[in-house]
């Protein structure tokens, strides 16, 4: 409702578990806001140098393990938003919101989490700031995420947090015990300065949940108070342990803890799910995931993925979950509402997912142009034209059934994670981008660039020698990213840079 009546009509769903509106006039920001809060959700973290909104597996499993990471989640987001008035001064007009944000009623009695926040242990963690005990005055250097996932699953790139944490479970998954942490991963780089780099995240260490909470402070005052606040660019955490080193930076953490930090626990090896399809809960009920192309939730033609989502929503009344790969998930469904909401997709457009080709379910794309301001090019938008012509270039090389991870964003800035997927587009000029290769499958390491400027026009030609070396040269099952990660960008430059049009070497004028 929010979007049609005061944005441009369609609602995104964006990488980060969150939505966004665009369009709305600035006379209507107060009534949009205030609305959002009133119902129990919330804007802040959606920007400035604070914890941004915490991200989770999408799946809402009923297990021990996904039930802790749901749980912790909420944890964190409650234990580091930022507790200013300012927020409600100016869109509520200084009254409490009608509803408490739904994290909060969860579980910020559970685990006192307002007097954990502000429990001092005497080693620089807790400021003497009268509003904010955690951020003071001056905030943190830059924005700072948070992702909490169960071993295993990596349905929400992990490794691109500033602190990812993963649920350690006893041997019979009975029992949550703690967490694994890694720190330092982020994507935004700037073009042409080398000082800024896309970074995986390093493995910290093991934490029991009972010190949990108070480890992350002491995380978040590591970076509070050694983070680069000279240079912006430089700002981010993963800049902080890239220069201190991960050994270093744990004893960091370690003096404002007073405690070490355990040795990594070992886990099962990660795999990625973007969760689609129909799926047990393991209560008797199942979830469906909605694949939703780039995030666009849109009526448009006979395709109306708007129009089913109300439908579905007002008859059934199932709960929804934004995913981190953009779609949407309905969660709670009685087996025998299974068939009466498939029926209301097919009416409405919408593919069954065996017909959604897989390389549109493994990518990804920013709005970019025409909503984002610092979009240098085409994303969202280009997206679709680009899985059906990279389609095409491997069902003519006798790929046709070979699933590439692809990702695009408008600029440099990374938001939607291209530089951990097996092939990323990202814009670096008007119809111009810049080919990233060799991410992992499963989303575990960052791509390496390709090429600094491929014009749209010569996308096919630019990917026919990749991929023809792909089939020539690859291992049985292997896929695209890991083969570009293991024969190493020497090679695949000999290969390819002379069938390259955008690589080729400009003749050197003749002589008069």
């Amino acid at each position: 409702d929010l979007s049609r009546d005061y944005g441009r009509g369609a609602p995104r769903a964006p990488p980060r578990q969150c939505f966004q509106l665009h369009g709305v006039m600035k006379a209507d920001l107060k009534t949009v806001v205030s609305s959002i809060m009133n119902i129990g959700s919330s804007t802040v973290g959606a920007c400035g140098d604070v914890s941004r909104n915490v991200m989770t597996t999408p799946a809402p499993f009923k297990s021990p393990e996904y039930e802790a990471a749901r749980e912790w989640s909420k944890v964190f987001g409650h234990l580091f938003r930022p507790m200013t008035p300012a927020f409600s001064e100016i869109w509520l007009d200084g009254e409490k919101a009608a509803s408490v944000e739904v994290w909060g009623k969860e579980v910020g009695e559970k685990y006192d989490i307002d007097n954990v926040m502000k429990h001092d242990n005497g080693r620089g963690v807790v400021l003497p700031h009268p509003v904010e005990p955690l951020y003071g005055d001056r905030y943190l250097p830059r924005k700072f995420k948070i992702g909490v996932t169960v071993a295993g699953d990596n349905s929400l790139d992990i490794y691109t947090n500033d602190i990812g944490c993963v649920v350690v479970m006893s041997e019979d998954g009975t029992e949550h015990l703690g967490f694994n942490i890694m720190v330092g991963g982020g994507m935004g780089r700037t073009h042409n300065k080398e000082s800024t780099f896309a970074r995986a995240a390093d493995h910290l260490g093991y934490v029991p949940k009972e010190d949990m909470m108070e480890v992350m402070k002491c995380i978040i005052a590591a970076q509070r108070d050694h983070g680069n606040r000279d240079v912006r660019a430089n700002a981010r955490m993963k800049y902080l342990v890239h220069t201190l080193g991960i050994d270093n930076f744990r004893k960091l953490v370690e003096s404002y803890h007073g405690k070490k930090i355990q040795p990594w626990r070992e886990q099962v090896p990660w795999k990625y799910a973007d969760w689609m399809g129909w799926w047990e809960q393991g209560d008797g009920k199942m979830f469906l995931g909605v694949h939703v192309d780039n995030g666009r939730v849109k009526d448009e033609g006979e395709f109306r993925l708007k129009s089913a989502l109300r439908a579905i929503t007002e008859k059934y009344m199932r709960p929804m979950v934004m995913s981190p790969t953009q779609s949407i998930i309905i969660s709670d469904v009685d087996p025998s509402d299974k068939d009466g909401i498939d029926a209301i997709l097919r009416s409405h457009g919408i593919l069954d997912l065996p017909d959604v080709d897989p390389l549109a379910r493994l990518s990804m794309a920013c709005p970019a142009l025409p909503l984002c301001g610092l979009a240098q090019t085409e994303a969202e938008r280009r997206m679709p034209d680009y899985i059906s012509r990279v389609r095409s270039v491997l069902t003519g090389l006798g790929l046709e059934g070979d699933e590439i991870m692809m990702r695009m964003t408008g600029c440099p800035n990374g938001c939607a994670r291209p530089y951990m997927a097996e092939l990323a587009f990202v814009g670096d000029g008007m119809d111009t981008y810049q080919i990233w290769l060799g991410g992992s499958p499963v989303l575990t390491r960052t791509a390496w660039p390709y090429m600094a400027k491929m014009k749209d026009r010569n996308l096919e030609a630019t990917l026919k020698p990749l991929l023809q070396m792909y089939k020539e040269h690859r291992h049985e099952h292997e896929a695209f990213g890991d083969f570009c990660h293991r024969v190493g960008e020497a090679k695949i430059r000999e290969y390819a840079e002379p069938l390259t049009p955008d690589m080729k070497p400009k003749p050197k004028p003749k002589k008069k």
